[in-house]
């Protein structure tokens, strides 16, 4: 049996060409198998003010009834599907780097609200959400020793 010599820096540098790979299939995804695995997260913004938090979520392409919001206390849910339109050409190439699929994404809350009271509002592909403080919240005072 012959002897294989053991080289650990061939074994790194192989490792880094298969990470760098996989992280590249991540950021741009070049087959129809890759896109619908990696769906896609709307981003988020959240402000607070001493009433309320407000929620700002970008969705475009849908439709107001493709939304399912459910409100707790203490975390917002929101999901829906983004279907791709089909389109038949006959000639030419068509490349699309839409992200379709379903998705759900969960923001827990900084603070509890009243989720009996949520305002909802969806215009030009953004979401907006107006989740009103619980009460207790509103008034709560916090002692800090020193």
């Amino acid at each position: 049996m012959p002897l294989i010599r053991w080289e650990p820096f061939r074994e790194i540098d192989t490792l880094q060409r298969e990470m760098n790979r996989l992280f590249d299939s991540l950021g741009t995804p070049s087959s129809d198998r890759e896109q619908v695995s990696l769906g896609f997260v709307p981003p988020a913004e959240m402000t607070e003010t001493a009433d309320a938090v407000h929620l700002r979520l970008e969705i475009p392409g849908m439709e107001a009834k493709d939304l399912n919001i459910e409100v707790t206390a203490e975390s917002v849910a929101i999901s829906g599907e983004r279907k791709e339109e089909t389109k038949t050409e006959e000639k030419g190439m068509t490349r699309s780097e839409f992200r379709y699929g379903q998705f759900r994404r969960v923001i827990p809350l900084p603070t509890r609200i009243d989720n009996q009271n949520v305002r909802a509002e969806y215009k030009n592909g953004i979401l907006k959400l107006e989740l009103p403080k619980a009460e207790e919240e509103k008034h709560k005072v916090v002692k800090v020793n020193l």
